[in-house]
């Protein structure tokens, strides 16, 4: 495994034990399944949302969030990430955010 490929999956294992620790019931889905389109993480509670984990100190946003879009099906696609020594940060559309469609 490489060390970004590690990091991914450290960040992934991070933020489940995160949401945890607010009570939420969350996990990995790679050391379950590994399909490709499925979340990083998934939790019961949040099931409306794709989301993609990104724990890097250099984000590409557009790039995670296009990602994001193309694998959430009928989910709402989100970014979660943080950078070393940083809270966890949520990206997502404003439309998303706002529950409607603003054109």
């Amino acid at each position: 495994m490489t060390n970004s490929r590690a990091k991914g999956a450290a960040g992934e294992r991070e933020l489940a034990n995160k949401l945890k620790e607010y009570g939420y019931t969350a996990r990995r889905t790679q050391q379950f399944c590994g399909k490709a389109g499925d979340s990083d993480v998934v939790c019961e509670e949040l099931d409306e949302y794709h989301i993609e984990v990104k724990r890097v100190e250099r984000l590409n946003i557009d790039k995670a969030m296009e990602q994001s879009l193309n694998d959430c099906k009928d989910k709402t696609p989100i970014v979660v990430h943080r950078r070393n020594k940083k809270p966890w940060m949520v990206t997502m559309y404003l439309e998303d955010w706002l529950g409607r469609n603003l054109d």
